[in-house]
Order: C-alpha cells, then structure tokens, then sequence
C-alpha cells in the first residue's frame, strides 16, 4: 500500500509504477482537476525575489508545461551512483519523446535558429513529448492544452486508475504520521488515511515542510532562474509558435525561442505600439546556484554568479534578435523568474540513493531531490528518478517478503 502526496510528474509516476506493481495507491492532491485547456488559470506562483512558479491543479505543472524532453543532470546523477540510462530509454519510448515536425516550427523560431546559426552558435531541435497530430499551434502551451496534445501526468493518473488507485482531489495533506519510528500515514484535516509507506511529491515548495516537521534535513532552493527578451518584428507571428522548439546551450545555461506575454504589456508601456504577434523573443535559463530558501517564508535571491550567467546568455540572446532583423531599440526583458524550483530535498541531504528520507518507509519523488539545478525542463529527469525509485521499493519488498 502507498499514499501519495501531489500529482505532478514525480507522484503520478511514482503512483502509476506502484500501482502496476500491486500496490494499493492513494494519491492526495491539493487542487481541483481541471481541463486541460482551463489549467492556466491555478498558478499558485511565489513572490521570493524571483517569481517562483507552480501549479496548484490534479496534474501539477506538466498541465502548463511545454513539452520538453530533454534529459538533464544524467551524469551528475551517475557520479552519485544513480544510472537512470534505461529509465530515460523507457519513458522517451512510452512518451514516444520525438522531434517537432518541421510543420510545426513557426516562422519567428524558425528565423532565430537560423540567426544563432549565422552568427555561430550552436543550434540544437527540442525533444518534445507532443503529438503533432493533436498541436493546433496556439501558442498556449504554458496556460494549458485544449486538445491534450502533450503529455501530462494525468495520463500515467489515469494509468494508475485503471491497476486501482484512488485519487483524492482539493483536499490538503497537513502531516505525515509516524508510529514507532516509521510512516504510518496522512492527516488531511481531521482525516487520517493509514499506509506504511508514504510517499512526498508535493513539490520543493511544498515537500521541505513536511520533512522539516518531521525534524528531517531540508537544503537550499534552485529554481532554473530565467528572463525573457523580446524586441518588434512586425507581423512575426510568434505569439503563436510551439514554445522552445529549439535550444541553444550556453556556459551557464540555454537559450530558447519563446515569446512571453509580459513583454507585449512591456513593451506598450515604453510607448511601442506592438501587437502580441508583432513581437520575437527569447527566454535565457541559467542553471543558478542554491541560494534560496523555504521556511516560513520563501526566498530566492540571485547571486554575482548568477548575474553574471543572465548578462552573458541575455547579450548572446539580443545578438540572435537583432540578426534575426528585431529592431534594439525596440528591446525589452521581463522581471526574473524561476520555472523549476527544486533542491530542497535532494539526494545526499533528505534522501538517499533510494530516494529515501532516514524515517522508514517515506520516500520523495518530485524535484526536491535533484542535486544541483537542471537547466534546463526537468519533467523527463523527475518521472525517470520515480521510476527508479519504485523499482528499489520492489526490490526491497521481496526481499522482506
């Protein structure tokens, strides 16, 4: 038997491979199930310094996320003793993980590849877990999907469904419960669910308070800390791009074609008469250093490093606009922002290779456990870690069996 607490990437992975393995699965999600298309609408983000975003709905931030699939920290993962190479390969198979079409590149992405390329950078496709057949090419995948053209973690909600866990919606876990030293359960209000085995996904927002109730190690927040650019460029058509269909590391980071909503309201303001659709952008994502934290308040402050990360993707990312023909002038970057906040519980701190905390049978599958900052989307690295940290739990009960 097994409780999980969230329904993002790593508690639905986490909830589907327990199910498929026999074990009774209850899954406890604070926010409501949503369509996909209505998911934009329950951001719960956090003014830190750096705006932290999340999502408070059945499905977590997958519902409003891009599609990405790109691996990360694979080798860092590996020098801690943990090879997710046959994890990665199965979930890139089931996600059927694959390279947009070339139909679907729009023409404001298409012309900063071929920019960066000019000036010399390189210029790598993204990996997406989206069917194109389902892309109706809105822009919108981050406030969600109307035809549920990319994957989310409802569908592997669904999968755990269907090997009979239960879901519990809009209702908020309060404490993990521990009897002689080990878990034993959940309180949601004056609600108590009984299970030895629990397992944290609520997110590194959420998780380090649980843990720190329990008197358990929690560690600093990363949070992949990123600014938008954007210039004019009439008639571009950008705002209606597959976001970040393409990608371009940097020391530091990556560079991504995005166009962001603030910077029409942006660039209004500083008397640039532009419509949504004549504006071409960019988002530079560094991979910051740990210097946050999550206690009674949450703070995310960026360091000399980091700033100096920012600048240098930012200058590649205004030379790949202004070759691209966006007029300099016409410049403007949104207020700093974190898409992934993680770290708060990671492997060697909170857990151990097992993704385990010290307490018996309590275990955290969700972003909390990376050990340094991806930069880069993370969703593929988090359902690969749960999938490897159910097929431990596996191990380990039949050898106690």
């Amino acid at each position: 038997m097994a409780i999980v607490i969230g329904s993002g990437a790593g508690g639905a992975a986490a909830a589907r491979y327990l199910a498929e393995s026999g074990h009774d699965v209850l899954i406890i999600e604070r926010g409501p199930e949503v369509p996909g298309k209505d998911a934009g609408h329950y951001y719960a983000n956090v003014d830190a310094g750096v705006r932290l975003m999340r999502t408070f709905c059945l499905g977590g931030t997958t519902m409003v996320s891009g599609g990405n699939a790109l691996r990360c920290l694979e080798e860092e993962l590996k020098a801690l003793g943990i090879d997710l190479r046959d994890h990665y390969a199965a979930v890139e198979k089931e996600l059927d993980v694959q390279l947009l079409p070339d139909d679907l590149l729009g023409d404001g992405t298409r012309r900063l590849m071929d920019a960066a390329c000019r000036i010399g950078l390189p210029v790598h496709r993204m990996p997406k877990f989206i069917n194109p057949d389902l892309c109706c090419k809105d822009g919108l995948c981050a406030f969600g999907c109307p035809f549920d053209a990319r994957w989310s973690a409802i569908k592997f909600i669904r999968k755990a469904e269907e090997f009979g866990a239960r879901v519990i919606t809009e209702r908020v876990a309060d404490e993990v419960i521990i009897r002689h030293g080990e878990a034993a359960g959940v309180r949601c209000g004056n609600e108590i669910f009984w299970d030895d085995r629990v397992v944290l996904a609520a997110g590194a927002l959420e998780t380090p308070g649980f843990l720190t109730a329990l008197s358990l190690p929690t560690a600093p927040l990363f949070a992949d800390t990123f600014v938008s650019i954007g210039g004019y460029l009439p008639d571009i058509g950008m705002n209606r791009d597959v976001p970040m269909g393409a990608y371009i590391p940097f020391d530091g980071g990556i560079i991504l074609p995005h166009y962001s909503r603030p910077l029409h309201a942006i660039m209004n303001d500083k008397g640039i008469p532009a419509q949504p659709e004549d504006i071409i952008g960019m988002m530079v994502k560094i991979r910051d250093e740990d210097f946050g934290s999550v206690h009674e308040t949450i703070q995310k402050n960026v360091t000399v490093r980091d700033a100096g990360r920012l600048i240098c993707g930012s200058t590649y990312a205004a030379s790949i606009l202004t070759e691209a023909g966006a007029d300099p002038a016409t410049f403007v970057t949104t207020p700093l922002r974190g898409s992934h906040p993680c770290g708060t519980a990671r492997i060697g701190v909170s857990v151990d290779l097992n993704l385990e905390t010290a307490i018996p049978g309590l275990s955290v599958c969700d972003a909390s456990v990376l050990p340094s900052a991806p930069g880069a989307p993370p969703i593929l690295a988090i359902i690969a870690l749960a999938r490897y940290a159910v097929e431990k739990m596996n191990v380990r009960d039949q050898r106690n069996s």
